[in-house]
């Protein structure tokens, strides 16, 4: 600890030391708070990420609704109006974008490198509450968030599960690393002491680039909901891979279920393609694969089978 003397001879009191994690958390806050807005819509609030220098915005798509336009505020106190580019339900995602000058975009990481029990920190404004901070550590990888879109139920796949506190606003704020990089996107609060992120990485990289140019995405739709599982000593020696997915949900009369894909099957391929958790299927339904043949190879009661399915256009499901 340190001392100063203050104007006219008195002792400034001694600064307490921070501990690593402190010092890690706060170097944290000061390098993300700044690329957070909190976001003012028609229907709600929530929060939005900087993720370009020319004025995008990244958030949750349920924060924007059906709304086209809001207020952002910025931690400097800057404000713009701003204009919803693009939003896609599936993977809860929208991108906005302000008509004024915004503060530099944030440093975006890779959610894919992320491990249990690493320390993340939440960056958003709950509850009206501007630049809040919270910190925990990734509790799981991998989840499943339900959630509805039109008349059906849907999932939101491949979800970061952390204990950093959030609350109604931190939605569409900033899920980060130790080193500062943006890894996730906050969506939900599915319990106490249980919130959900979407994550950074290849995958909805490309949701985001089709938001830019063409303000939605236009998906194939399989009818699956799996969750990553080990795969057979055996199989994993013939097939050269640890992981497949494990089929929890087969939705009835859908592509997969009219493939002849049940509950319970093992994926290890799709599209020839080895797949090891649900963003490995969800890489194959973009809209291309809409109403082509899509061979799918699973393990089920010691033999592999081999199915092909035709995926359908998710606006006509839903």
């Amino acid at each position: 600890m340190t001392e100063s003397i203050l104007p006219g001879g008195a002792e400034r009191p001694a600064e307490p030391a921070l501990d690593a994690y402190s010092r890690t958390v706060s170097a944290v806050a000061s390098a993300v708070t700044p690329h957070v807005a909190a976001v003012r819509l028609r229907h709600g609030s929530g929060s939005a990420v900087v993720f370009t220098d020319d004025r995008f915005l990244l958030t949750n798509a349920h924060v924007v609704g059906g709304s086209g336009a809001g207020v952002a505020t910025f931690a400097d106190g800057s404000e713009s109006r701003f204009d919803v580019v693009g939003a896609d339900s599936l993977s809860d995602l929208a991108v906005l974008r302000a008509r004024d000058e915004t503060p530099a975009a944030a440093r975006f990481g890779d959610a894919d490198g992320l491990v249990v029990g690493q320390l993340v920190v939440a960056v958003g404004n709950p509850v009206g509450l501007a630049g809040s901070v919270t910190a925990g550590v990734v509790s799981a990888l991998g989840r499943a968030l339900p959630v509805r879109q039109g008349r059906a139920a849907r999932v939101i796949e491949d979800v970061i599960q952390t204990d950093a506190a959030l609350n109604p606003g931190n939605s569409g704020g900033a899920l980060a690393d130790a080193n500062g990089s943006v890894v996730g996107i906050n969506t939900a609060l599915a319990g106490i002491g249980l919130g959900l992120a979407v994550p950074i990485n290849a995958t909805t990289r490309r949701i985001i680039s089709t938001l830019l140019a063409e303000g939605r995405v236009r998906r194939a739709y399989l009818g699956v909901v799996g969750m990553p599982a080990p795969l057979p000593a055996d199989v994993a020696r013939r097939t050269g891979q640890d992981t497949g997915v494990r089929l929890v949900e087969v939705m009835a009369g859908g592509p997969a279920d009219r493939a002849g894909l049940h509950r319970g099957d093992l994926v290890l391929s799709v599209g020839r393609e080895p797949v090891a958790d649900a963003q490995g299927i969800q890489r194959q339904l973009f809209g291309e694969a809409i109403g082509l043949p899509l061979p799918v190879t699973v393990f089920r009661n010691g033999a592999m089978v081999d199915v092909i399915a035709v995926p359908a256009d998710l606006a006509e499901v839903v």
